[in-house]
């Protein structure tokens, strides 16, 4: 894919996130961009510059809850989603795959069959 990976990417990330948490249990940040990295074949790369935000303005709609864990030392900030967050990312996967299947219907339209046939 080409430079409108970032364009598609923002568009959808909320619904990335959501959807990686609500089948992860809990990540951190890194973790998270390394699975959508591997998931894609490194097709999508996901920023700390992007994921930040999105990650903020989540918890601030009270869809993700954090914890904070030592690990080598260091605190690590994971993240879980909140009952609310659960029902949002059910709906938001949902919602998306049938935006996709409009933009399907839009870009590959079927043929028309004439009518009376």
């Amino acid at each position: 894919m080409d430079s409108t990976n970032g364009e598609f990417l923002r568009g959808t990330l909320k619904t990335i996130v959501l959807r990686l948490l609500a089948q992860q249990g809990r990540m951190y940040g890194y973790e998270i961009t390394q699975a959508v990295e591997e998931r894609t074949g490194g097709e999508l790369l996901l920023t700390f510059g992007a994921l930040y935000p999105v990650l903020h303005k989540l918890e601030a709609d009270g869809l993700l809850t954090t914890e904070s864990q030592e690990v080598d030392g260091r605190l690590r900030k994971y993240y879980m989603l909140t009952p609310t967050g659960n029902q949002v990312a059910v709906r938001k996967a949902d919602d998306f795959e049938r935006f996709v299947q409009l933009i399907r219907l839009l870009i590959n339209p079927a043929p028309s069959v004439p009518l009376g046939q």
